[in-house]
């Protein structure tokens, strides 16, 4: 078989399909009878070109028809929950575990930087302001002061509701940003959570030079296991981007990227669901300086416990 007369003879069916599964609901009823047999002559055409090896790009159309198709075939309507519930206890966690080496690579960069800076400013207390602009690091002292108007709160924010509209906002914008560079050929992705590892050292290292540390890490610990975690994962996202560019396995760079886009959407829908989780610690819960120190550092730790078993474990009896 040619590859010619197999596209000949099989690319209508393909676009009725493709037509069909883009269609609205009500088509895909009417056609419901039939809709069993031409999934599954779709699954041959695809196993077809697989085994004969032909155009990457014909194989990389035929599987994403036959996964919209399954999609229809085995997905049950139940509303946004069910699916929100897959994602949450398996999708989320088996793309993360899948990604583990980008993400690994992405951790100890992250908080190598963000250690070395911490110490390298903590030796060299000057050193925060060639990195920070003064009025930043002025404002980092007053909101970690104890005795500053705005301790433990951002200025121009006055109350719980007003800070997490606040947090969500920056913390979304900080993600965005990283992902977002990965189309920089993953540059953008690199340096902008490099950026952010240096900022958090180095205000880290300047808010201990003040004496502020008792106010600052129990004020951190308790949503940045969600916080920093979803940052590494946007620029994982944002480093498979700009992989796509460079390896395209035979495909064009445009459907590369697509390809790389789709592998990528789990884990930025998974980080603004952290980002949300831990705006809503950070406005609620960690700005809440008269519970008892260890309550706060044991709920800090917990978080992270908890964040490491999720994607240790769950979902893990589905991962084939």
């Amino acid at each position: 078989m040619t590859e010619r007369n197999f596209i000949r003879r099989r690319q209508g069916s393909w676009q009725e399909f493709e037509a069909l599964v883009s269609g609205n609901r009500r088509a895909v009823r009417s056609a419901a009878a039939g809709f069993p047999r031409r999934f599954r002559e779709l699954t041959q055409d695809l196993n077809t070109a697989r085994a004969h090896s032909f155009d990457p790009a014909i194989i990389e159309k035929l599987n994403r028809l036959v996964n919209e198709g399954n999609q229809i075939l085995y997905g049950h309507s139940g509303g946004f929950i069910k699916p929100l519930v897959r994602f949450i206890l398996t999708t989320f966690p088996q793309k993360v575990r899948s990604q583990w080496r980008g993400i690994g690579a992405a951790f100890l960069i992250f908080y190598g930087l963000a250690v070395f800076f911490g110490f390298l400013t903590v030796r060299f207390p000057d050193l925060v302001y060639e990195l920070i602009p003064e009025s930043q690091a002025e404002s980092l002292e007053e909101m970690y002061n104890p005795e500053a108007e705005h301790f433990l709160v951002p200025r121009d924010v006055s109350s719980d509701a007003d800070m997490f509209g606040f947090y969500i906002y920056n913390n979304i914008s900080i993600a965005f940003k990283i992902f977002a560079g990965g189309i920089l050929a993953g540059a953008g992705s690199l340096l902008m959570l490099c950026f952010n590892a240096v900022f958090l050292g180095t205000a880290a290292g300047h808010i201990i030079n003040n004496g502020f540390a008792e106010t600052f890490f129990p004020f951190i610990i308790g949503h940045s296991s969600f916080e920093l975690t979803a940052i590494i994962f946007s620029a994982q996202g944002g480093l498979l981007l700009g992989y796509s560019v460079f390896v395209t396995r035979g495909l064009s760079r445009g459907a590369s990227l697509k390809k790389a886009g789709r592998e990528a959407m789990p884990l930025i829908a998974g980080s603004a669901m952290l980002l949300v989780i831990a705006a809503v610690i950070e406005a609620f819960w960690s700005s809440r300086y008269s519970l008892p120190l260890a309550v706060r550092l044991g709920v800090g730790i917990s978080g992270w416990v908890l964040l490491l078993t999720y994607f240790l474990f769950a979902g893990k009896g589905r991962d084939n």
